[in-house]
């Protein structure tokens, strides 16, 4: 067989612009939409409705702004979910993520290995985290590493020989994330109804929620000192012998930004130390200078013994979780042999790369005092200020850079709407329309910025948080 060639004249094509080709590769967002609501599931979410409605597709971000398909400016008063503490658009996380993948993009931490990546990022942990904090294990989320922390308790003990330490206890209405471990650590009834297969020995007591759960003349330091003691309760009913460790966050999140009077954590801590049960701090909202701390327990004055850590840790650029051990713990981990628990991911190195970079930025341009001693307590009085004696705020509580705003009916009697969750989403639609991000949950309208957000921008977002919450009293007739 033979081959006859050709010479055939070679045409180079065309190469489109930069602005081109990005014309090219984008859709309407008619087009979005439909390919949105024909093969995406989203999280939290009614598909049915959404799918109906149509979601809002959300194309660029820089600073504390987003922008929409269809070009609307939006200001983000929730840095994402709770995570972009370094505002959007950094090119130095860029930069660090793309260095690294060109360099190693991936190796596991397993088969008696490690990288620069995550050794430095150990390293400036250790460096920023209080002092008895100086091992971290690694992982893709809070939920993971709040599933990390229940193996860590349970190796803890165990190593010790007191396996018969087991139950963890935790709060209503508490968030520990979303896996099924996750899930049962946190005490969000709606989420617990889809969950028939909980973790076992998690259990739970009340959460420290003044405004909507104090009874009679208690003042807000009585009724945290209260709640803290149904801890002492529970672990004498369950006994002290079979009881592992108490979790919680600092303050709750996504549960309301319920923030506890100042009676609350060192009667925790004070509990958990008399009956030798371990402390956990769940950070994932609050590290990295939410509250003007590098992390919300110093906020609260207490030492836990584990912290779980992700969002501000990468301020949301890439997935990354982590547990920091208290020294006294990791003693015990690292003597006691085989800690059989671990993830593909865990320590990635453009995850750890990001962190890195992420955390320099944080801590070189000051980003955590200025949140403290500046935008953070101007934040505060300026949402304070604006609806002093608003007909529908019932209390702002927060610190720093997050705040909570209680919806109520009658906010001097502490009367709550009956039907809070239609009023939250309301408000909600109110601000989104507005082209502000500010979170519903139930009756409770939340905010918590990018940490390098300016006085004007708070100023702005304070502006439309008003305006979404005076459209809501109007819609509900109240004035």
């Amino acid at each position: 067989m033979s081959y006859r060639t050709e010479e055939v004249a070679y045409v180079q094509p065309a190469v489109p612009s930069a602005a081109a080709a990005q014309a090219a590769q984008q859709r309407s967002t008619a087009e979005y939409r439909a390919l949105d609501a024909a093969h995406h599931i989203h999280p939290f979410s009614d598909m049915g409705a959404l799918n109906r409605a149509g979601s809002r597709v959300i194309v660029k971000a820089e600073g504390v702004y987003l922008w929409d398909s269809d070009g609307n400016k939006v200001i983000d008063g929730m840095a994402g979910l709770w995570c972009v503490n370094v505002g959007y658009g950094r090119k130095e996380l860029a930069d660090a993520a793309y260095k690294q993948m060109q360099e190693l993009p991936f190796y596991n931490t397993f088969f008696k290995t490690t990288h620069p990546p995550v050794i430095e990022l150990s390293a400036l942990l250790a460096e920023l985290a209080p002092a008895p904090f100086n091992h971290f294990f690694y992982c893709n989320s809070g939920s993971e590493g709040n599933d990390t922390v229940l193996r860590i308790v349970h190796h803890y003990w165990a190593a010790q020989g007191k396996q018969s330490k087991k139950v963890v206890i935790s709060r209503r209405n508490g968030y520990h994330g979303s896996t099924i471990a996750g899930g049962t650590l946190g005490g969000m009834g709606y989420m617990h109804e889809q969950m028939p297969s909980k973790v076992e020995n998690i259990v739970h007591i009340d959460q420290p929620y003044f405004f909507g759960e104090a009874q009679g003349n208690l003042t807000p330091e009585e009724f945290a000192l209260a709640r803290a003691q149904q801890l002492e309760a529970k672990i004498l009913e369950i006994g002290a012998d079979n009881v592992a460790a108490f979790i919680g966050e600092p303050f709750q999140g996504a549960g309301g930004v319920i923030f506890p009077a100042a009676t609350y954590w060192p009667e925790i801590q004070r509990i958990c130390r008399k009956y030798d049960i371990l402390l956990v701090a769940d950070e994932v909202i609050g590290g990295f200078g939410r509250t003007g701390e590098w992390f919300a327990h110093q906020h609260f004055g207490f030492e836990p013994d584990l912290i779980t850590l992700a969002k501000g840790l990468t301020s949301g650029y890439v997935p990354m979780g982590a547990v920091g051990l208290h020294d006294r713990v990791a003693k015990v981990i690292i003597e006691s042999g085989d800690f059989n628990h671990g993830l593909t991911y865990s320590g990635h190195p453009v995850a750890a790369a990001v962190a890195v970079a992420n955390l320099k930025l944080l801590r070189d341009e000051k980003i955590v005092e200025r949140v403290k001693t500046d935008t953070g307590p101007y934040f505060q009085k300026k949402l304070r200020d604006t609806f002093a004696n608003h007909p529908i705020i019932g209390e702002i509580s927060g610190a720093g850079l997050v705040a909570g705003l209680q919806l109520a009916q009658d906010p001097q009697a502490r009367k709550r709407f009956a039907n809070g969750g239609d009023v939250g989403t309301i408000c909600r639609d109110f601000c989104f329309n507005g082209n502000l991000i500010m979170r519903a949950t139930g009756d409770r309208m939340l905010l918590s910025p990018p940490l390098v957000i300016n006085k004007l921008e708070i100023d702005e977002i304070v502006t439309k948080a008003k305006k979404a919450i005076d459209a809501t009293a109007q819609q509900l007739g109240i004035s």
